[in-house]
């Protein structure tokens, strides 16, 4: 399967640069994945489309803003740290450009209450360094970090808690799961008093999402893997669902990578922790869910090939020349599909 058969073209001018200051008021794609029927709608009408026994499975990992520019102590060079993974101990996980300016014990300070003492060099500029800090590590990254913003958004941030969900509470992201930017409170109420029932699982979006696919042939990539959990309650919530055949709805790509790596795993849904490197691609076989809320995802992306696998990679490519079209606005800070 080779990667161009994933590609498309997008003008510039179709990438979001900044969020709607509603959520709920971009616009919705709704597509029958089988049929290929489209309908525009605005994502407030979603509550149209979901239905009384339906399940809603939202991630509710949180970004944190871990991108910090520093100096190096003894030259003075600016380095960027991107904070990745906690590895406990105040030691972590980054992205450092440019690395090869970093050797072991560099001393990298970003202002008077922070440092990070280079303790490991990895490949592809994967570091680990241990944080030097006076008082609450997250009040102090919330005071002078950034939110780590995918490189096609070149606008700055006013307001950092439009790059986390309302429902964002588990921190570990990398990146936010940005199908789930598009609710507000107010709207997931509304379906609660409809009857829907919403559920939660967290996967924490990790180091590949910052990783284009570089081989020709999909087949020889290879996914990072990215923390998950479920609870006992939301296992049995699904379950329960999975009997009475009832739909299971996955807000985002990461709910639905979550929810097929557990099934997978255990034919069910049952309370676990784990690390995933699932990769879906067209022959896939969904048994965790029946439709999908999403965002337009790159060109040449996993994320692509995981819609195309929902579907087929015809009709999504349809979909998206449909969108085009119509002036939607694609990735992170975009408008979204729902799957059918």
């Amino acid at each position: 399967m080779n990667i161009n058969e994933f590609d498309y073209k997008l003008p510039e001018s179709c990438i979001a640069q900044t969020p709607l200051k509603n959520r709920s008021s971009s616009k919705l794609l709704v597509l029958d994945r089988f049929t290929g029927e489209l309908e525009h709608k605005e994502f407030r009408d979603i509550k149209d489309y979901l239905h009384k026994g339906d399940v809603l499975v939202i991630n509710d990992t949180k970004v944190i803003p871990a991108r910090l520019m520093g100096v190096k102590e003894d030259t003075g060079a600016v380095i960027e740290l991107l904070l990745l993974k906690d590895l406990g101990e105040d030691k972590w996980e980054c992205l450092s450009k440019p690395q090869k300016r970093l050797h072991l014990g560099t001393i990298i300070k970003f202002s008077d209450e922070l440092s990070a003492e280079v303790v490991e060099l990895l490949d592809d500029g994967v570091t680990r360094v241990k944080l030097i800090y006076n008082g609450i590590l997250l009040e102090i990254l919330d005071r002078l970090g950034e939110m780590p913003l995918p490189p096609y958004i070149h606008e700055k941030l006013d307001e950092k808690d439009r790059y986390n969900t309302v429902y964002a509470t588990n921190i570990g992201s990398s990146a936010a799961p940005t199908a789930g930017l598009h609710f507000t409170e107010e709207l997931l109420q509304e379906l609660k008093d409809e009857g829907v029932i919403i559920t939660n699982v967290t996967l924490h979006v990790g180091l590949g999402t910052f990783r284009p696919v570089q081989e020709e042939n999909i087949l020889n990539h290879k996914m990072h893997s990215e923390y998950y959990q479920m609870s006992d309650e939301t296992a049995q919530i699904l379950n329960k669902a999975k009997k009475d055949n009832r739909r299971i709805i996955s807000v985002g790509t990461t709910s639905c990578r979550t929810l097929e790596t557990i099934i997978n795993k255990y034919n069910e849904f049952r309370a676990c922790s784990g690390n995933t490197d699932i990769f879906i691609y067209p022959g896939y076989e969904f048994k965790g869910i029946d439709g999908l809320i999403t965002n337009f995802h790159l060109p040449k992306s996993t994320l692509l090939m995981l819609v195309s696998a929902f579907s087929s990679k015809e009709i999504i490519l349809n979909a998206y020349k449909e969108a085009i079209k119509n002036d939607y606005r694609f990735f992170s800070f975009g408008d979204a599909m729902f799957i059918k």
